[in-house]
């Protein structure tokens, strides 16, 4: 079970950490890469930041199942 915590635990923050870059490009904050499609565009910020919340609930659960052994 401790694997997989740590698979969920990385998981999670690659999740957060993608979601954060897509809000940035979404919102226009990050304009990198300069071809990328999702630059400016509203759409990508808000499935950034629904991924961001997905992945910090992950990272909460993954964390909370330490807690009980």
């Amino acid at each position: 079970m401790l694997f997989l915590r740590i698979i969920a635990l990385i998981l999670g923050i690659l999740s957060i950490a993608m979601g954060l870059l897509w809000v940035g490009q979404g919102t226009g904050v990050v304009m990198w890469p300069p071809e990328s499609f999702m630059l400016a565009d509203r759409a990508w910020a808000v499935r950034g930041a629904i991924l961001a919340v997905v992945g910090g609930i992950i990272v909460w659960l993954a964390r909370r199942g330490n807690d009980r052994d």
